[in-house]
């Protein structure tokens, strides 16, 4: 707790002490920015018409994939883009201590999170009112990163924790636990009538509706009719059409008064089996159900991919390469974050780019989409991974999910200091 006041907050070594970064500014590469060629398409929505029905988004062209310090790059993002992000999604350092092939991931524990409030405090700015940020992170900083965005973003804009499971067979060379998830937490921008999208329901999920009874309302499925703890008002007794007489389980009461029970009964709403002898059930219609279903917060590899599907994904991509980027997400991870947190032709962020799959998906998806890496790999993975996207040569991912075919572009810009022109362009 500070001193200085009674708000809980992280303290740490130096940090009151925060890093000024000189201005920069965004200069356009033209060389590098990339858009599907066609003669004969003067618009998106003519592109759009002329391509195969399978196609179920509007491919986007105002895109922008920077290379740079991200810290420089969002501040350079700022003037012209506060308040209009939809979705930011980050897959920071993770702070473990390992050197990968593209990056360091070991700092000062102090120093990682002076480097994370610096880059939060300006993804916050930047986020729509209606709008979300996901954090991927595992257990050596998750903890310490929670109490800190508590902090940026307030603990009533905190959303969830979502546990997904990146691996599925055990590290026997460990002597403790072998980490198998994970964490991603999620922070609103503003906590009022904040919603996320739901999830698209699958066959299998459709398959419980019958209609046994030939109910004029359709199919439907039953659920349970009790509830804990107990309530006495909805404890009673409840005759069977066969004549037995029943009263809910131990430690459980009835879900609805008994006042409600009979108007529920007398609605044809209540199911006691085929032969009406079972404990009481609730009807549920189909007709009545919402077209999705809210999210959980564990997302399993069989959802969402894991961490060996990902690196498929990425050699796939570039076969030509021996040891491919070392710590890709799956595209299907990405995949429902996007779909939760955003619509078609919202504006999507990733600040710490890495192979560029954020980029991929939300141009797969139809979201247009801001992706800033630092390190060289924008040119030998994310360049060359968005061109393939849009030219239709990326073939793996959500591709067949999406029914992707092409189209679309984006602009390449290079960070350049202010101090090295006299006029910004």
């Amino acid at each position: 707790m500070s001193k200085q006041s009674s708000q809980v907050e992280l303290i740490w070594s130096a940090k009151e002490n925060r890093f000024r970064p000189e201005p920069c500014f965004l200069s356009e590469d033209k060389e590098k920015s990339c858009s599907f060629k066609s003669n004969e398409i003067s618009d998106i929505k003519a592109f759009h018409e002329t391509l195969d029905l399978k196609q179920k988004v509007i491919p986007t062209f105002d895109n922008m994939l920077i290379h740079g310090e991200n810290l420089l790059a969002l501040k350079a993002l700022e003037q012209d883009h506060s308040g209009k992000v939809r979705c930011i999604y980050i897959d920071p350092p993770y702070n473990t201590g390992k050197t990968f092939k593209h990056y360091d991931d070991g700092l000062k524990h102090s120093l990682w999170l002076s480097f994370m409030r610096d880059r939060l405090e300006i993804l916050k700015r930047l986020l729509a009112d209606n709008a979300s940020i996901w954090i991927s992170i595992d257990a050596d900083e998750s903890h310490y990163l929670k109490v800190l965005c508590d902090e940026i973003f307030g603990r009533k804009c905190f959303v969830d924790e979502i546990i997904w499971q990146r691996a599925f067979a055990p590290v026997n060379l460990k002597k403790t636990l072998s980490r198998s998830h994970d964490t991603i937490l999620v922070y609103c921008k503003n906590p009022v009538n904040f919603t996320l999208n739901t999830l698209p329901r699958h066959n299998k999920q459709y398959d419980s509706y019958k209609n046994p009874d030939n109910d004029p309302r359709g199919a439907w499925t039953s659920a349970d009719c009790t509830v804990g703890p107990v309530v006495k008002e909805k404890s009673y007794q409840i005759t069977t059409p066969s004549g037995r007489v029943v009263f809910p389980p131990q430690g459980r009461c009835w879900l609805f008064s008994k006042e409600r029970f009979n108007e529920m009964l007398k609605d044809n709403r209540i199911w006691f089996g085929k032969d009406g002898d079972n404990i009481p059930r609730v009807k549920k219609f189909l007709s009545e159900v919402k077209n999705g279903v809210v999210a959980t917060t564990l997302w399993t590899r069989e959802e969402c991919g894991d961490t060996q599907e990902a690196k498929r994904e990425i050699k796939a991509l570039f076969s030509e390469e021996k040891n491919p980027f070392d710590t890709p997400k799956p595209e299907r991870l990405i995949q429902r974050i996007i779909h939760l947190a955003s619509d078609p032709e919202d504006l999507v962020l990733d600040g710490f780019l890495g192979s560029g799959t954020t980029a991929a998906v939300a141009h797969k998806m139809g979201r247009r989409w801001i992706g800033i890496e630092a390190g060289d790999h924008v040119y030998t993975y994310c360049l060359l991974r968005l061109q393939k996207v849009i030219n239709g040569e990326d073939k793996g991912g959500i591709t067949q999910d999406t029914g992707w075919q092409g189209g679309g572009g984006f602009k390449f810009y290079e960070l350049i200091p202010s101090a090295n022109t006299k006029d910004k362009p």
